[in-house]
């Protein structure tokens, strides 16, 4: 669903999402909108990267339901900064 909102979202082996965010500081700035919008959300940037790509991260759980992962969905979509989509 993020990929096809038009993020660079990278398509799971396992329950964890990452979605690349376009600099360090916007990244750090668009996990906390999503946290005020009550949805919560890793936030990765260098060093703690290898590659030097800051990201949020999404774990998904199998108690979460449809509704949920559509209000997680629209969270990011609607906090994400201007230049995040590809």
């Amino acid at each position: 669903r993020l990929s096809e909102a038009g993020f660079a979202a990278c398509t799971p082996t396992a329950a964890v999402i990452s979605v690349r965010a376009p600099s360090p500081e916007t990244a750090v700035e668009w996990a906390a909108r999503c946290r005020d919008e009550g949805v919560v959300v890793g936030c990765f940037r260098p060093p703690s990267v290898p590659d030097k790509v800051s990201r949020l991260r999404l774990a998904v759980r199998a108690d979460l339901t449809e509704a949920d992962l559509d209000r997680a969905v629209r969270t990011i979509t609607e906090t994400a900064p201007p230049n995040a989509r590809r």
